[in-house]
């Protein structure tokens, strides 16, 4: 079962990332704060679990959890700040939402009724560029570590495949429904024959050559 924190009595929130490799579609981040008695042995890196089990534990997380949050940063953001950048961004901007700091495009959650404010952020990763004003520490795959970063790499997932399952229907060339984005082989095919849409990333390259498709 992973830990479900770092240090005892401390109100730490989880942040997690989704979508930094795709050439198409929103970076999302979701920030996560649990109950300090909240214990689930299926609770993990969302990589690790199936979609399936990915849609049962959002539903739990989003019940119990003091306070969630899940932030979308589009792609013409991400073209300005680039990806890196974008995703910490999308993190802080979860961040402060369950800090109660509404800023930017997030969808949150939980009850803060009567419960502290995060007073410690656990990144996934090795590198965060805080614009918050809580202290925090980066953990190499925290994801399958601490309780909390998996919960919010479990809603930062799950919110991202709904959003390209949606723009999917706008754009159904391009397979997003089932490579959500992803540089797939099928997916360089679609660009290069039906060019690139509003959705791409125009920092990102997008074209390969024909080569590696025969």
């Amino acid at each position: 079962m992973l830990a479900a924190y770092k240090i005892q009595g401390r109100r730490e929130a989880g942040c997690d990332e989704a979508g930094r490799g795709p050439l198409a579609g929103p970076v999302t981040a979701a920030a996560v704060m649990l109950p300090d008695d909240y214990r689930n042995a299926l609770l993990n890196d969302s990589k690790q679990l199936s979609e399936s089990q990915r849609n049962t534990l959002r539903k739990e997380i989003e019940q119990v959890a003091d306070a969630w949050a899940v932030a979308i940063v589009e792609p013409e953001e991400i073209d300005r700040l680039n990806i890196l950048h974008a995703s910490t961004h999308a993190m802080c901007l979860a961040a402060k939402a369950i800090s109660g700091i509404q800023e930017g495009h997030v969808i949150s959650g939980g009850n803060l009724l009567g419960k502290k404010k995060p007073e410690f952020l656990l990144i996934d990763g090795n590198r965060f560029y805080n614009e918050t004003d809580l202290p925090y520490e980066c953990i190499i795959k925290g994801d399958a570590k601490f309780m909390t970063i998996a919960a919010a790499s479990i809603l930062a997932k799950t919110y991202r495949d709904e959003i390209m399952c949606r723009l999917h229907q706008e754009y159904p060339l391009y397979g997003w429904d089932h490579n959500k984005g992803y540089p797939t082989a099928d997916h360089y095919r679609a660009i290069e024959q039906h060019g690139i849409s509003p959705y791409h990333r125009r920092s990102f390259s997008l074209y390969k050559q024909h080569t590696l498709f025969e």
